[in-house]
Protein backbone atom coordinates (compact mmCIF):
# COMPACT_ATOMS: atom_id res chain seq x y z
CA UNK A 1 0.00 0.00 0.00
CA UNK A 2 2.71 2.49 1.01
CA UNK A 3 5.49 3.52 -1.39
CA UNK A 4 7.87 4.35 1.44
CA UNK A 5 9.14 2.62 4.55
CA UNK A 6 6.76 3.43 7.43
CA UNK A 7 9.62 3.39 9.93
CA UNK A 8 12.04 5.86 8.31
CA UNK A 9 10.30 7.20 5.17
CA UNK A 10 13.02 5.61 3.05
CA UNK A 11 12.18 4.65 -0.52
CA UNK A 12 14.88 2.15 -1.46
CA UNK A 13 14.65 -1.57 -0.74
CA UNK A 14 16.81 -4.67 -1.22
CA UNK A 15 15.22 -8.00 -2.16
CA UNK A 16 15.80 -10.73 0.45
CA UNK A 17 13.70 -13.59 -0.94
CA UNK A 18 10.41 -14.51 -2.60
CA UNK A 19 7.87 -16.87 -1.01
CA UNK A 20 4.27 -17.98 -1.16
CA UNK A 21 1.70 -19.19 1.39
CA UNK A 22 3.53 -22.20 2.77
CA UNK A 23 1.22 -22.75 5.74
CA UNK A 24 -2.40 -22.46 4.58
CA UNK A 25 -2.01 -22.65 0.77
CA UNK A 26 -4.53 -19.86 0.21
CA UNK A 27 -2.66 -18.83 -2.94
CA UNK A 28 0.14 -19.98 -5.22
CA UNK A 29 1.17 -16.39 -5.91
CA UNK A 30 4.75 -15.41 -5.02
CA UNK A 31 5.52 -12.37 -2.85
CA UNK A 32 8.70 -10.35 -2.38
CA UNK A 33 10.17 -9.79 1.09
CA UNK A 34 12.54 -6.84 1.05
CA UNK A 35 14.67 -4.86 3.49
CA UNK A 36 14.72 -1.08 3.72
CA UNK A 37 18.26 0.02 2.84
CA UNK A 38 18.08 2.87 5.37
CA UNK A 39 16.66 1.28 8.56
CA UNK A 40 16.69 -2.45 7.59
CA UNK A 41 13.00 -3.04 8.42
CA UNK A 42 11.87 -6.18 6.58
CA UNK A 43 8.54 -5.96 4.78
CA UNK A 44 6.34 -7.43 2.08
CA UNK A 45 6.54 -5.26 -1.03
CA UNK A 46 4.39 -4.52 -2.82
CA UNK A 47 1.80 -5.06 -0.10
CA UNK A 48 -1.48 -6.63 -1.20
CA UNK A 49 -4.49 -4.32 -1.31
CA UNK A 50 -7.00 -4.84 1.53
CA UNK A 51 -9.49 -6.69 -0.69
CA UNK A 52 -6.74 -9.06 -1.83
CA UNK A 53 -5.23 -9.50 1.63
CA UNK A 54 -8.61 -10.54 3.03
CA UNK A 55 -8.54 -13.62 0.78
CA UNK A 56 -5.41 -14.87 2.54
CA UNK A 57 -7.14 -14.99 5.94
CA UNK A 58 -9.35 -18.09 6.19
CA UNK A 59 -12.67 -17.58 7.96
CA UNK A 60 -11.61 -19.89 10.81
CA UNK A 61 -8.14 -18.33 11.15
CA UNK A 62 -8.45 -18.21 14.96
CA UNK A 63 -8.71 -21.23 17.24
CA UNK A 64 -12.30 -22.49 17.41
CA UNK A 65 -12.62 -25.78 19.32
CA UNK A 66 -14.82 -28.56 18.01
CA UNK A 67 -16.50 -31.46 19.79
CA UNK A 68 -13.85 -34.11 19.19
CA UNK A 69 -11.10 -35.79 21.18
CA UNK A 70 -8.39 -34.12 19.08
CA UNK A 71 -9.96 -30.69 19.51
CA UNK A 72 -10.35 -31.12 23.26
CA UNK A 73 -6.70 -32.14 23.46
CA UNK A 74 -5.71 -29.05 21.49
CA UNK A 75 -7.71 -26.72 23.75
CA UNK A 76 -6.19 -28.30 26.86
CA UNK A 77 -2.74 -27.76 25.39
CA UNK A 78 -3.52 -24.13 24.59
CA UNK A 79 -4.70 -23.51 28.16
CA UNK A 80 -1.38 -24.82 29.48
CA UNK A 81 0.89 -22.84 27.17
CA UNK A 82 -1.10 -19.60 27.50
CA UNK A 83 -0.21 -19.47 31.20
CA UNK A 84 3.09 -18.01 30.00
CA UNK A 85 1.27 -14.99 28.58
CA UNK A 86 -1.05 -14.68 31.56
CA UNK A 87 1.86 -14.52 34.03
CA UNK A 88 3.58 -11.84 31.92
CA UNK A 89 0.45 -9.67 31.96
CA UNK A 90 -0.21 -10.30 35.67
CA UNK A 91 3.25 -9.06 36.58
CA UNK A 92 2.86 -5.97 34.38
CA UNK A 93 -0.46 -5.08 36.03
CA UNK A 94 0.91 -5.61 39.52
CA UNK A 95 3.91 -3.37 38.89
CA UNK A 96 1.84 -0.64 37.20
CA UNK A 97 -0.60 -0.29 40.09
CA UNK A 98 -3.47 0.46 37.69
CA UNK A 99 -6.81 -1.31 38.18
CA UNK A 100 -8.77 -0.82 34.97
CA UNK A 101 -9.66 -3.45 32.37
CA UNK A 102 -7.26 -5.32 30.11
CA UNK A 103 -7.96 -4.88 26.41
CA UNK A 104 -6.74 -7.74 24.20
CA UNK A 105 -6.38 -6.58 20.59
CA UNK A 106 -6.78 -9.43 18.12
CA UNK A 107 -8.54 -11.52 20.75
CA UNK A 108 -9.72 -14.27 18.37
CA UNK A 109 -12.01 -16.69 20.20
CA UNK A 110 -11.19 -15.17 23.59
CA UNK A 111 -9.45 -18.04 25.39
CA UNK A 112 -6.72 -15.74 26.71
CA UNK A 113 -9.38 -13.33 28.00
CA UNK A 114 -11.14 -16.16 29.78
CA UNK A 115 -7.93 -17.20 31.52
CA UNK A 116 -7.46 -13.63 32.73
CA UNK A 117 -11.07 -13.48 33.91
CA UNK A 118 -10.55 -16.68 35.87
CA UNK A 119 -7.86 -14.80 37.80
CA UNK A 120 -10.20 -11.93 38.63
CA UNK A 121 -9.21 -9.38 35.98
CA UNK A 122 -11.69 -7.26 34.05
CA UNK A 123 -11.23 -7.83 30.33
CA UNK A 124 -12.34 -6.61 26.93
CA UNK A 125 -11.59 -8.04 23.50
CA UNK A 126 -11.19 -6.48 20.07
CA UNK A 127 -10.94 -8.27 16.73
CA UNK A 128 -11.33 -7.57 13.01
CA UNK A 129 -13.55 -10.64 12.71
CA UNK A 130 -17.18 -10.49 13.82
CA UNK A 131 -17.24 -14.29 14.04
CA UNK A 132 -14.25 -14.28 16.38
CA UNK A 133 -15.85 -11.64 18.62
CA UNK A 134 -19.06 -13.67 18.75
CA UNK A 135 -17.10 -16.78 19.72
CA UNK A 136 -15.35 -14.86 22.51
CA UNK A 137 -18.77 -13.88 23.88
CA UNK A 138 -20.52 -17.23 23.46
CA UNK A 139 -17.82 -19.73 24.38
CA UNK A 140 -15.47 -17.85 26.70
CA UNK A 141 -17.95 -15.30 28.13
CA UNK A 142 -15.60 -12.40 27.37
CA UNK A 143 -16.90 -9.02 26.24
CA UNK A 144 -15.56 -8.47 22.72
CA UNK A 145 -16.28 -6.11 19.87
CA UNK A 146 -15.47 -6.05 16.17
CA UNK A 147 -13.42 -2.93 15.36
CA UNK A 148 -9.92 -1.64 14.67
CA UNK A 149 -8.01 -0.17 17.60
CA UNK A 150 -7.60 3.28 16.03
CA UNK A 151 -11.42 3.47 15.84
CA UNK A 152 -12.26 1.54 18.99
CA UNK A 153 -15.33 2.66 20.99
CA UNK A 154 -13.44 3.24 24.24
CA UNK A 155 -12.67 6.47 26.09
CA UNK A 156 -9.16 7.83 26.55
CA UNK A 157 -7.13 6.52 29.50
CA UNK A 158 -9.64 3.76 30.21
CA UNK A 159 -7.35 0.68 30.10
CA UNK A 160 -4.89 -0.60 32.68
CA UNK A 161 -3.20 -2.73 30.02
CA UNK A 162 -3.45 -3.35 26.29
CA UNK A 163 -2.14 -6.59 24.81
CA UNK A 164 -1.32 -7.26 21.17
CA UNK A 165 -0.11 -10.81 20.58
CA UNK A 166 0.94 -11.27 16.95
CA UNK A 167 -0.97 -8.24 15.68
CA UNK A 168 1.50 -5.55 14.58
CA UNK A 169 3.06 -7.64 11.81
CA UNK A 170 -0.36 -7.89 10.11
CA UNK A 171 -1.06 -4.13 9.95
CA UNK A 172 -0.46 -1.72 7.08
CA UNK A 173 0.43 1.02 9.59
CA UNK A 174 1.42 -0.56 12.92
CA UNK A 175 2.29 2.83 14.41
CA UNK A 176 -1.38 3.85 14.23
CA UNK A 177 -2.22 1.07 16.70
CA UNK A 178 0.60 2.08 19.03
CA UNK A 179 -0.57 5.70 19.03
CA UNK A 180 -4.14 4.57 19.72
CA UNK A 181 -2.90 2.39 22.60
CA UNK A 182 -1.03 5.38 24.04
CA UNK A 183 -4.29 7.32 24.11
CA UNK A 184 -6.33 4.48 25.66
CA UNK A 185 -3.88 3.54 28.41
CA UNK A 186 -4.09 4.96 31.91
CA UNK A 187 -1.08 7.09 32.98
CA UNK A 188 0.82 4.10 34.42
CA UNK A 189 -0.81 1.54 32.16
CA UNK A 190 1.15 -1.10 30.31
CA UNK A 191 1.34 -2.05 26.64
CA UNK A 192 2.29 -5.69 26.02
CA UNK A 193 3.17 -6.64 22.45
CA UNK A 194 4.49 -9.86 20.96
CA UNK A 195 5.75 -10.41 17.42
CA UNK A 196 7.98 -12.94 15.64
CA UNK A 197 11.62 -11.97 16.08
CA UNK A 198 13.34 -11.65 12.69
CA UNK A 199 16.71 -11.62 14.49
CA UNK A 200 16.20 -15.18 15.76
CA UNK A 201 18.37 -18.20 15.03
CA UNK A 202 15.47 -19.99 13.36
CA UNK A 203 15.27 -17.34 10.64
CA UNK A 204 19.05 -17.38 10.14
CA UNK A 205 18.93 -21.16 9.67
CA UNK A 206 15.64 -21.66 7.82
CA UNK A 207 15.26 -18.40 5.88
CA UNK A 208 11.99 -18.23 3.93
CA UNK A 209 10.90 -21.55 5.45
CA UNK A 210 10.75 -19.99 8.93
CA UNK A 211 7.14 -19.90 10.08
CA UNK A 212 7.59 -16.38 11.47
CA UNK A 213 7.56 -14.73 8.04
CA UNK A 214 4.10 -16.22 7.28
CA UNK A 215 3.84 -14.83 3.75
CA UNK A 216 1.54 -13.16 2.71
CA UNK A 217 -0.23 -12.37 6.00
CA UNK A 218 2.79 -10.74 7.68
CA UNK A 219 3.35 -7.36 6.10
CA UNK A 220 6.37 -6.61 8.33
CA UNK A 221 9.06 -8.72 9.99
CA UNK A 222 10.44 -6.93 13.05
CA UNK A 223 13.82 -7.09 14.73
CA UNK A 224 14.13 -5.76 18.32
CA UNK A 225 15.72 -2.53 17.08
CA UNK A 226 12.73 -1.93 14.79
CA UNK A 227 10.35 -2.23 17.73
CA UNK A 228 12.48 0.08 19.88
CA UNK A 229 12.36 2.83 17.25
CA UNK A 230 8.64 2.44 16.65
CA UNK A 231 7.72 2.40 20.36
CA UNK A 232 9.90 5.43 21.04
CA UNK A 233 8.34 7.42 18.20
CA UNK A 234 4.87 6.64 19.58
CA UNK A 235 5.65 7.79 23.14
CA UNK A 236 6.61 4.51 24.84
CA UNK A 237 9.64 3.20 26.68
CA UNK A 238 10.46 -0.48 27.11
CA UNK A 239 10.21 -1.92 30.63
CA UNK A 240 10.85 -5.62 30.01
CA UNK A 241 11.61 -8.07 27.21
CA UNK A 242 11.07 -11.80 26.93
CA UNK A 243 12.41 -13.97 24.10
CA UNK A 244 10.63 -17.21 24.89
CA UNK A 245 6.95 -18.12 24.62
CA UNK A 246 5.87 -21.60 25.62
CA UNK A 247 2.93 -21.27 23.23
CA UNK A 248 4.81 -19.96 20.21
CA UNK A 249 8.51 -20.77 20.10
CA UNK A 250 8.58 -24.61 20.10
CA UNK A 251 5.39 -24.83 18.05
CA UNK A 252 6.75 -22.30 15.57
CA UNK A 253 9.83 -24.41 14.93
CA UNK A 254 7.70 -27.57 14.62
CA UNK A 255 5.47 -25.85 12.06
CA UNK A 256 8.49 -24.54 10.13
CA UNK A 257 9.82 -28.08 9.83
CA UNK A 258 6.48 -29.83 9.16
CA UNK A 259 3.73 -27.36 8.15
CA UNK A 260 1.48 -30.22 7.01
CA UNK A 261 1.26 -31.44 10.61
CA UNK A 262 0.22 -28.11 12.11
CA UNK A 263 -3.28 -28.63 13.60
CA UNK A 264 -4.57 -25.18 12.63
CA UNK A 265 -3.23 -25.50 9.10
CA UNK A 266 -4.90 -28.88 8.71
CA UNK A 267 -8.19 -27.52 9.99
CA UNK A 268 -8.04 -24.75 7.41
CA UNK A 269 -6.84 -26.95 4.53
CA UNK A 270 -9.49 -29.53 5.48
CA UNK A 271 -7.72 -32.69 4.28
CA UNK A 272 -9.67 -35.93 4.38
CA UNK A 273 -8.79 -37.36 7.82
CA UNK A 274 -10.43 -40.05 9.89
CA UNK A 275 -10.75 -39.13 13.60
CA UNK A 276 -8.01 -41.57 14.59
CA UNK A 277 -5.69 -40.29 11.88
CA UNK A 278 -6.28 -36.73 13.00
CA UNK A 279 -5.52 -37.60 16.60
CA UNK A 280 -2.37 -39.48 15.54
CA UNK A 281 -1.12 -36.46 13.56
CA UNK A 282 -1.86 -34.15 16.49
CA UNK A 283 0.16 -36.41 18.79
CA UNK A 284 3.01 -36.55 16.28
CA UNK A 285 2.98 -32.75 16.04
CA UNK A 286 3.00 -32.51 19.84
CA UNK A 287 6.05 -34.82 19.94
CA UNK A 288 7.80 -32.58 17.41
CA UNK A 289 6.97 -29.53 19.54
CA UNK A 290 8.49 -31.25 22.58
CA UNK A 291 11.61 -32.15 20.59
CA UNK A 292 11.94 -28.50 19.49
CA UNK A 293 11.80 -27.15 23.06
CA UNK A 294 15.51 -27.52 23.99
CA UNK A 295 16.72 -25.61 20.92
CA UNK A 296 14.14 -22.83 21.34
CA UNK A 297 15.05 -22.45 25.02
CA UNK A 298 18.72 -22.14 24.08
CA UNK A 299 18.15 -19.48 21.44
CA UNK A 300 15.91 -17.54 23.83
CA UNK A 301 18.57 -17.69 26.54
CA UNK A 302 20.92 -16.05 24.02
CA UNK A 303 18.32 -13.30 23.37
CA UNK A 304 17.67 -14.72 19.90
CA UNK A 305 14.32 -16.42 20.49
CA UNK A 306 11.84 -16.72 17.65
CA UNK A 307 9.40 -14.36 19.37
CA UNK A 308 9.88 -11.21 21.39
CA UNK A 309 7.40 -10.04 24.02
CA UNK A 310 7.75 -6.46 25.23
CA UNK A 311 6.20 -4.65 28.16
CA UNK A 312 6.20 -0.89 27.60
CA UNK A 313 4.86 2.17 29.40
CA UNK A 314 4.25 5.78 28.49
CA UNK A 315 7.35 7.95 28.55
CA UNK A 316 7.43 10.47 31.39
Amino acid sequence: MLNHCPACEGGEFELLFTASDRLYNTTSKSFRVVECTRCRLMQLRPQPAPAELENYYPKNYWFSPEESAASRLEEAYRRIVLRDHVRFVERALKESGESGPVLDVGCGGGLFLRLLQDRGFRVMGLDFSLQAARLAWSRNHAAATCASLDRAPFRSESCAAITMFHVLEHLYEPSSYLRAAHDLLQPKGRLIIQVPNAACWQFLILGASWNGVDVPRHLYDFRPADLDRMLDSCGFETVRRKYFSLRDNPAGLATSLAPALDPMARRIRQPSEAPRARLAKDLLYLALVAAAAPFTLLEAACRAGSTIMIEARKKA
